[in-house]
This record gives C-alpha cells, structure tokens and sequence, in this order.
C-alpha cells in the first residue's frame, strides 16, 4: 500500500490531496483545499501567498483527517513546482521541503499542467487523448508523442480563462468569477440573444483571444442596458469558445485520435463541454470532460501525478527542489508515457 500526498499552490488555490495505491486500485482520499478571492481586481500574488501560508496547516491537517492517516504513512510528498506564481510557488514548496526533510521522506516534483492532464486521463479512463488544457494560466492541445506532452497548437497571448475573467472583472460582473458552477460570462450571456460579430483569431492550431477581449470591452462600454451587456457576453463567449472547437478538431483531423479530453478549470464550462463533445462525435471520438471536483487547480491531480512519478523512481533532494514560474509542459519527460 503507497499513500502519496500532493501540494497545489500555484495560483489562487491552495490544496491538499492524498492518493492510495493498493496492488492495481488508485482511490482518491483526500482533496481539500482553500481558495484566495480578491477583494478587488485580479490575483494580487503577495496577497495570495500570505493566504495560503495562512491557510495551509488548516487544509493539511483537514487532509490528513479525511484520509485517515497520519503523515508517518505518508510514502512521499507531491509538489507542483511550476509552472506559476512566483509568491505562491514559494509556499507549497516551502512546506514540501520541510515535510519531507522532518519525516525524511522522498519529495516528488511536479509540473502542474501534466498534473492537470493526467487526473482528467484518470477520471475518464482515457490512455491516448487529445488533450484541449484550457484555464486562467494555460490554453493549448496536446498529445502524447517520445515521452513527453507535445503541444500542437497554444495561445500567442492571453489565455481563455483570462479573456473571461478579465472582461467580467472590467465590466463590473466580477469577482466573483463564478457562482453556482456558471461564469459571471454565461450568466451574463443568458441575458442577450443577438449575436456580436466580433474578432475571430485563429492561425493554424494556434489562437489569439487578446483582440477579441479588446473589442468586447468597447462593445461594453457602449451598452446602455443588460440585454446589450448580454449580447456582448454572448457574442464574446460563443466566438471564444468556436475557436477553441476549430483548433481541436484541426488537431484532431490531423492525429486521428479516438478520445477527445477537456482539462483545466474551463473544462467545468458547460458550453464549451457542449460543443466539444457534438464535435468529437462527429468524427467518430469519445468525449470526456474532466469533472469540477478535480477540473480547477486541485491537491488531487498534485498527489496522483506524484504518485505515478514516484512509482518510476523520480524524486529530488529537498534543498534543490526550486520553482520554475515558466516550466512548460512538454519540458517534462514521463517515463509511463509510449513512444
């Protein structure tokens, strides 16, 4: 029996996940976590590292409790080194190299965008995906090609959980961001019904969402009432989202892949899920979107892709276990990967 626990701290979550492995049996533990919510504007990182310093024995300790272990059980320590916010970064590695040189266990480093795509693999039973990775930090698609996630085609400015939480945050929708599981953009949406015709930027597989943004805040500020607001979240979120279903299902044309994975804090979007999954059935391929307990930045996927790492014997010394704020995604070579 392997208990691995897992430390997310990248961005404005800060959680804790415990893992078991029993013979062939991976069961989830324990996922508690604790979020960082501005007062006002966006992510102030300062802010959210002292958030998290403060909240971090609380969600470990709520953790361990829910597991029902002791951290002596604990086989090794998870933690998501990057990629991220600097301040934040600092705090769960901090604890990470303080746990595992006190109770002298092995301390797992962890990309936190393969940690992403590996819990939604996971829960969906998946082994080959196209990976479509959308969230505040990231937006790409992906496959699994020598080892290693290769990124087909990526955002060349802002990505998509950005463009929707900046244009909320500036039209006075948000924070917060979400409320009952819809974006301040969808609930906004259901106030429109004419569509916007607004800027479509997608070169290849690769997508640009900064100009979209900039004429949906112009749109806005001209609105003089909600159900012109609406028009313009509408338009802003099906134009959005429509160019996220081009890029995957050119890349999907182009690697013939069965199963079509939706990862990353968007993935709990209903419209989006929506049109990828009439999209993959289209062509043939099975859609899973990564659930909303484990879709957000979580300990969980920390904890699980940890465990997988250590199963392959990859571990690091606590005193070089430093922060990558820019660690790309297809820089880490996963040894369970094929060929």
């Amino acid at each position: 029996m392997t208990f691995i626990l897992g430390i997310e701290s990248t961005s404005h979550t800060f959680g804790i996940g415990i893992v078991e492995k029993n013979d062939s049996n991976i069961r989830i533990l324990a996922n508690v976590y604790s979020k960082y919510v501005p007062a006002k504007g966006g992510i102030h990182p300062r802010e959210a590292s002292l958030h998290h310093a403060r909240e971090a024995p609380q969600v470990l300790k709520s953790a361990l409790n829910k597991a029902g272990i002791h951290i002596r059980d604990i086989d090794g320590i998870a933690v998501a080194l990057g990629p991220g916010l600097g301040p934040c970064l600092r705090i769960g590695a901090t604890l990470a190299r303080f746990l595992a040189s006190y109770y002298s266990k092995p301390l797992i480093p962890v990309n936190h965008a393969v940690a992403h795509i590996e819990i939604g693999k996971f829960v969906a039973g998946f082994t080959d995906p196209l990976v479509i990775y959308v969230s505040g930090g990231n937006t790409l698609i992906a496959i699994q090609r020598k080892k290693r996630y290769r990124v087909l085609g990526e955002t060349l400015d802002i990505p998509l959980g950005n463009l929707l939480d900046t244009f909320a945050r500036e039209v006075g929708l948000a924070p917060p961001y979400v409320v009952n599981g819809k974006h301040q953009v969808d609930i906004c949406s259901d106030w429109g019904s004419n569509f916007i015709d607004l800027p479509y930027t997608v070169k290849g597989i690769d997508l640009s969402f900064s100009g979209l943004l900039t004429a949906s805040l112009k749109h806005a500020e001209k609105a003089r009432s909600k159900k012109e607001l609406g028009d313009v979240c509408l338009s802003l979120r099906e134009t959005a989202f429509d160019m996220i279903v081009e890029v995957a299902e050119r890349a999907l044309l182009l690697t013939g892949k069965k199963e079509v994975l939706l990862v990353g804090g968007v993935a709990s979007n209903t419209a989006l899920r929506q049109k990828l999954e009439a999209m993959a059935t289209l062509h043939g391929a099975k859609y899973k979107g990564t659930s909303p307990d484990v879709s957000g930045d979580n300990g969980a996927m920390i904890a699980y892709t940890g465990l997988l790492l250590f199963l392959h014997g990859i571990t690091i010394e606590p005193e070089k276990a430093f922060i990558k704020q820019r660690w790309r995604l297809d820089e880490v070579d996963l040894p369970w990967l094929p060929n």
